[in-house]
């Protein structure tokens, strides 16, 4: 179970030195906190030399606190003359300041900091400023923060380093060992710690601490890394720096690599929510795409209902698809915020917003299970502005309309029209200007192969439409079919929606979910849904999924009674002339779901070869499976296209980078479509 995340304690000493009283130690050195992160950490490090024109440089900290080395790293990429493409900085956070605390510390450093050729033509409290803007809530898990247009991005775990640390996925190819002191921070320089150090250390990867502590040398040198002492900073007379260069193996795994490709050129197939983040997450890359979509715009099948609500999980245990779905929800929020500010940019219209609400959006607790997650809120100390709970009063204020019990409310939820956000995605992608994206209507891929070092695509008639060394699935229910896979147990569960033209609803302020859902829409129309019909793919419209809609949502809100008593009685709501059903509007979508009920993302499985190779596979863990070069899914969203496609896109984007991956190794495994023929193997029923 997820542990609750205590902030840190703003404070400062008497000569304005940031200090914890939890760890009773300061935050920097009395030097001066940018002057330390210069000296010790750049320096010992050989940066910015080292990122020298490269693609991809990854930091990794133990220890984020104020953000101070981060800010020095951003500043020295954004002043050196040959910096890498993209800079990674990944760290993790034990106590994270609230927000406001946050820019007061920094408020505080920044006014001292020096002015330095590393920091000329930068201005620290900009940037400083940047970051404290765009702090994520305090919630356990990865945060995933980009910042110059995605080219410098900041992934944060918040959570015990013991914990977080080890469960990361990366190759870092430098180390900032910058906890509090080891006699206050004991867990923070644990052999656990330099463990998992080793574990995601790349070949040339390099290390520094303003630390020179026996303990510390000697966990450096049991886990592969070569120290040596050098002149420290202030009043330290000596730290550490060195390299991982182990002389025996230390890992089972080696870290990510990008996938080995001659051209970064990818066909992405299906242009819903999870093919249009895609494009877009890879576009922003500076990728070649081709989309491929078998309609003749996007988002025509389940993306194209008019509206999704969106929304957290909250689970009494923290389970995995509520961490997983938590931390869609929040990187979601932060791309959506992120196409707001292109369009807004945007002079000439190419770029529109995704038409979404910004109120908020209420779960009311419609059985035992839904209550009991309402009274263990407290326990997890979620921050108000993520989730809360509200009485029956408070809900019905926030409402606008009377309610049969109270909630939870998630501020930050609300719904979405979906083709709108697909279209802003799109939008954006082609206007990335290093991008090359090639979006392609009225072309269905029936099937792939492997020609050399490339996958051709052809259609139903056998015409070669597209070819790249990488292709993603993201077309839902047809991806295991044009995939060729066995093993990707997915099942269309039928969904149909009401509108209500003439709603008694019309005063609904945001969305209401439960036993059923409620959205308001533009002029007074309110959407309610849905039905939930296992194997069944007639999109015909029916009467009795009318009702059955109108019914579940009536016991959630009262004043909508009348009116499922009407549709029983076979009379189109809102009318008192007894119109026949014909006037109902809906709409039916096919949701394509996975037997355990979560997504499939990632790089797929080379069944093939499991098959050739099954009896020594038969223990194999998610690293141990062969894969398929260059192919990739992301489909079996379920009901929560809303809260995964961003992140899955970005899951799949850094799994081709060679990226930091923005959320747990243990997290993505449980997305990953691989997962079913790992199972296949262990049973022996290959």
């Amino acid at each position: 179970m997820t542990a609750t995340l205590i902030p840190a304690t703003l404070a400062f000493r008497e000569d304005g030195t940031p200090y914890s009283p939890r760890f009773d130690d300061v935050y920097h050195s009395t030097f001066g906190a940018f002057e330390q992160a210069e000296f010790v950490f750049l320096r010992g490090n050989g940066l910015p030399g080292r990122w020298q024109n490269k693609r991809l440089f990854t930091v990794l900290e133990t220890g984020f606190g104020m953000g101070v080395n981060f800010l020095a790293t951003w500043a020295a990429w954004r002043n050196a003359p040959a910096r890498c493409e993209r800079l990674h900085f990944v760290s993790v956070e034990k106590h994270p300041f609230l927000r406001d605390d946050l820019r007061a510390a920094l408020d505080a450093v920044v006014a001292h900091a020096p002015h330095t050729p590393e920091t000329s033509g930068t201005s620290i409290a900009r940037l400083a400023h940047e970051l404290a803007d765009a702090w994520p809530m305090l919630v356990p898990g990865t945060h995933r923060l980009e910042f110059e247009g995605g080219r410098v991005t900041l992934t944060l775990a918040f959570g015990d380093a013991l914990e977080t640390l080890p469960k990361m996925w990366l190759r870092a190819d430098a180390i900032y060992l910058d906890g509090f002191a080891p006699a206050k921070n004991p867990e923070l320089w644990s052999p656990a710690i330099f463990k998992a150090l080793a574990r995601v250390s790349g070949e040339e990867a390099t290390f520094a601490t303003w630390c020179s502590a026996g303990e510390v040398k000697r966990a450096l040198e049991q886990n592969g890394f070569e120290h040596h002492k050098t002149a420290g900073f202030g009043t330290k007379w000596t730290m550490l720096v060195g390299r991982f260069a182990p002389r025996w193996r230390v890992r089972r795994y080696e870290p990510p690599l990008p996938l080995a490709l001659a051209r970064r050129h990818a066909v992405v197939i299906g242009a819903g929510l999870a093919g249009s983040a895609m494009v877009e997450r890879l576009a922003a890359r500076g990728w070649h795409v081709t989309l491929l979509e078998r309609h003749a715009a996007p988002a025509r099948e389940a993306s194209g209902n008019p509206a999704g609500v969106f929304h957290p999980l909250v689970s009494r245990d923290d389970s995995s698809a509520s961490r997983i779905t938590r931390a869609g929800f929040l990187y979601a929020l932060q791309r959506w915020a992120a196409l707001d500010a292109a369009a807004q940019a945007c002079t000439h219209g190419v770029i529109e917003a995704p038409l979404r609400s910004h109120a908020g959006l209420l779960h009311l607790a419609a059985d035992d299970e839904s209550r009991a997650v309402a009274e263990a809120l407290a326990s997890f100390g979620y921050p108000d502005e993520f989730v809360r709970g509200v009485d029956r009063a408070e809900a019905e204020s926030i409402a606008g309309v009377a309610l049969a019990q109270g909630g939870w409310f998630y501020p930050r939820g609300g719904a979405i029209d979906p083709a709108s956000l697909c279209r802003a995605q799109l939008a954006a992608a082609s206007a990335y200007p290093d991008a090359q994206v090639d979006l392609r209507y009225g072309v269905q891929a029936a099937r792939i192969e492997r020609v050399g070092d490339t996958w051709q695509v052809f259609d139903a008639s056998g015409a070669l439409v597209a070819q790249a060394g990488a292709v993603i699935f993201a077309n839902a229910h047809d991806a295991a079919r044009a995939a060729a896979l066995d093993f990707a147990p997915t099942r269309s569960v039928r969904g149909q929606l009401t509108l209500l033209d003439e709603s008694p609803l019309a005063s609904l302020r945001v969305p209401v979910i439960g036993d059923g859902y409620a959205v308001p829409l533009p002029g007074g129309v309110t959407l309610t849904g849905a039905t939930y019909e296992v194997d069944d793919t007639d999109t015909t419209l029916r009467d009795a999924g009318h009702v059955e809609n109108l019914e579940r949502v009536a016991r959630m809100l009262p004043d909508l009674q009348a009116a499922a008593s009407d549709a029983v009685a076979g009379v189109y709501p809102g009318t008192h002339e007894g119109a026949h059903r014909d006037a109902w509007r809906g709409r039916v979508a096919l949701r394509c779901v996975t037997s355990d009920r979560l997504p499939m993302l990632g790089q797929l499985g080379d069944e093939a070869a499991a098959r050739r190779d099954a009896q020594r596979l038969s223990g194999a863990w998610p690293l141990d499976l062969p894969r398929a070069p260059g192919l990739y899914g992301a489909f079996a969203f379920g009901s929560r296209g809303l809260v995964w496609a961003a992140l899955g896109a970005e899951l799949i984007a850094s799994q081709l980078e060679g990226e930091p991956w923005p959320i747990e190794r243990e997290l993505a495994e449980q997305v990953d479509p691989a997962r079913f023929l790992q199972r296949a193997l262990r049973q022996r029923s290959l």
